[in-house]
C-alpha cells in the first residue's frame, strides 16, 4: 500500500470558501452523473486530483461541500464540530426530498447517540451473531438449493439476494417470516427520491414497528428487538426511539445487504476468472469480501451528510458554520494515496483499510453482521453453483439509479 501525501489542499491554512457555495450555484450537481453503475462516478477521481473538497447542490436545491479523498473524509467522519443532529433540524441542508428522521441513531451526536448506541451494541453482544452464522449458511444454501431444483437460469435478486437479505435482518429484529415481503416495496420508497414515497413508507414503517414492540413486550423471543424492548424501562430509550430503530435497522440492513450481494455477484462474474478464483480458492473468502466492499459502489457517494456547528475547515477549505458536508466514501475507497491500484479488484488485497462502514462515532453498528452475511453468501454460491454464469451482457443488466442505493433490478444469471 502506498503512502503517498495528500495534496497542496490536504494541510496548512483554510483557503476561502469558493463563490460557488457562498454566493452563486455551485457547478457541479449531486449526485454526478454515473454512466458504469459497476464504477464510482468519473466525477469522482477528478475531484480528487483538482478539488477534493467541492460546492455541489444537492437533489433537495441545497448546497453542501462534497469531499472525495480519503483522509479528508476519516477526519471528517471523526470531527465532531461535523453534526448528524445538525442536519436533521429543520432549514438545514439535506440530501434527501424528506427530513431526516430527528430520533434516529444515526442522526443524533453524543451524549444522545452514545446511550442509543450502547443499548444496542449490549444486545449485538452475547455471541448473537455467531449465534445466527449457522442460520445464514443454512438459508443461504436453501434459497440457491430451490433455485437449482427449479432449473438451470434464474434471477439472483428475486432468487438469492433478497430473500437472503430480508431473512437475515428478519430474523435478527424477531420479524415473523410472513410480514416479511412488504418490506421491499417500503424500503425501497425510504430511499427513493420522492418524499411523499418517503413520507408514507416511514409512517407505515413506525406503525408496523409499533405493533412489534408491543407483542415482544407480551412475547419476547430470542431476537435483538425483543431484547431491547424488555430492556427498555431500564435504560434511557423510550417506545419511539425503539420504534425507530427497528426502522433504521431495516433499511440498512435489508436495501444495503440485497444491493451488496447482486451488484459484488456482478463484479465477480463480469470477468469470470474472479468468481473462478474464489470458487477454487475459497480461503480467499475473507479478504474477497472485503475488497468488495471497498470496489463495489452499491451507495451514490456512501456518506450520510453532516452539518458544521461552527467554522472549521476540511482538507484546506474554510467551511462556515450552518454549512452542509457531505462524505464521498465511494471515493476514498478509490483514493490512489491509500490504496494501491485502487481501481482494480484484487481478491487478495491486505490491508485493506477500507471506509465502507465509515468511521468514528457512527461507524455501522450492523458490520460484524454484514461480513457474515457477505461471507455465507458468497460461499453458498461459489459451492452450489460453481459454473454460475451471467445470461446477459454486463452492460444490459438493469440497475436501480433513483435513490441513494444503487444495484440490479434483476440479475439473469445461469448455472
Amino acid at each position: 500500500m502506498s503512502h503517498t501525501a495528500p495534496g497542496p489542499t490536504a494541510h496548512g491554512a483554510p483557503q476561502d470558501p469558493p463563490d460557488a457555495l457562498t454566493a452563486s450555484e455551485p457547478a457541479l450537481g449531486f449526485p454526478p452523473a454515473t454512466p458504469e453503475p459497476l464504477s464510482p462516478a468519473p466525477d469522482y477521481a477528478r475531484l480528487r486530483d483538482e478539488c477534493p473538497v467541492a460546492a455541489v447542490r444537492l437533489p433537495s436545491g441545497d448546497r453542501a461541500w462534497l469531499v472525495t479523498r480519503y483522509l479528508d473524509n476519516r477526519a471528517l467522519l471523526a470531527d465532531p464540530r461535523l453534526s448528524r443532529r445538525a442536519a436533521a433540524e429543520p432549514g438545514a441542508p439535506r440530501l434527501r426530498a424528506a427530513p431526516l428522521e430527528r430520533r434516529s441513531l444515526t442522526t443524533l451526536d453524543p451524549p444522545e447517540h452514545t446511550r442509543l448506541r450502547d443499548l444496542v451494541l449490549r444486545a449485538f453482544t452475547s455471541g448473537r451473531v455467531e449465534r445466527l452464522r449457522p442460520r445464514l449458511a443454512a438459508t443461504a444454501d436453501a434459497l440457491l438449493a430451490a433455485m437449482v431444483e427449479a432449473g438451470t437460469s434464474g434471477d439472483l435478486v428475486a432468487g438469492f439476494a433478497r430473500p437472503l437479505a430480508i431473512s437475515v435482518i428478519g430474523d435478527l429484529l424477531g420479524v415473523p417470516a410472513d410480514d416479511r415481503p412488504r418490506f421491499r416495496e417500503w424500503t425501497e420508497d425510504y430511499l427513493g427520491a420522492s418524499r411523499t414515497g418517503i413520507e408514507d413508507a416511514d409512517a407505515r414503517l413506525k406503525g408496523y414497528f409499533g405493533d412489534l414492540l408491543a407483542r415482544r413486550r407480551l412475547a419476547p423471543g430470542d431476537d435483538l428487538f425483543s431484547s431491547l424492548a424488555v430492556r427498555a424501562p431500564d435504560a434511557a430509550a423510550d417506545d419511539a426511539d425503539l420504534v425507530v430503530l427497528g426502522l433504521t435497522l431495516l433499511v440498512a440492513g435489508y436495501e444495503t445487504a440485497a444491493n451488496q450481494i447482486a451488484a459484488g455477484t456482478v463484479v465477480l462474474l463480469s470477468e469470470p476468472a474472479r468468481y473462478r478464483a474464489l470458487r477454487d480458492r475459497p480461503e480467499l473468502l475473507e479478504t474477497a469480501v472485503e475488497e468488495l466492499l471497498r470496489y463495489t459502489p452499491v451507495s451514490v457517494s456512501g456518506g450520510t451528510i453532516r452539518v458544521a456547528t461552527e467554522d472549521t475547515e476540511i482538507g484546506g477549505t474554510a467551511v462556515r458554520a450552518g454549512e452542509g458536508v457531505l462524505p464521498a466514501l465511494v471515493s476514498a475507497n478509490r483514493d490512489a494515496s491509500v490504496f494501491d491500484r485502487p481501481d482494480e479488484l484484487d481478491l487478495e488485497r491486505s490491508p485493506n483499510p477500507h471506509v465502507a462502514f465509515g468511521h468514528g462515532v457512527h461507524r455501522c453498528l450492523g458490520a460484524q453482521l454484514a461480513r457474515a452475511e457477505l461471507r455465507a453468501a458468497f460461499a453458498a454460491l461459489t459451492r452450489r453453483m460453481p459454473d454460475l454464469r451471467l445470461t446477459v451482457p454486463v452492460e444490459e443488466i438493469d440497475w436501480r439509479r433513483e435513490g441513494m442505493i444503487r444495484g440490479p433490478r434483476v440479475l439473469p444469471v445461469a448455472w
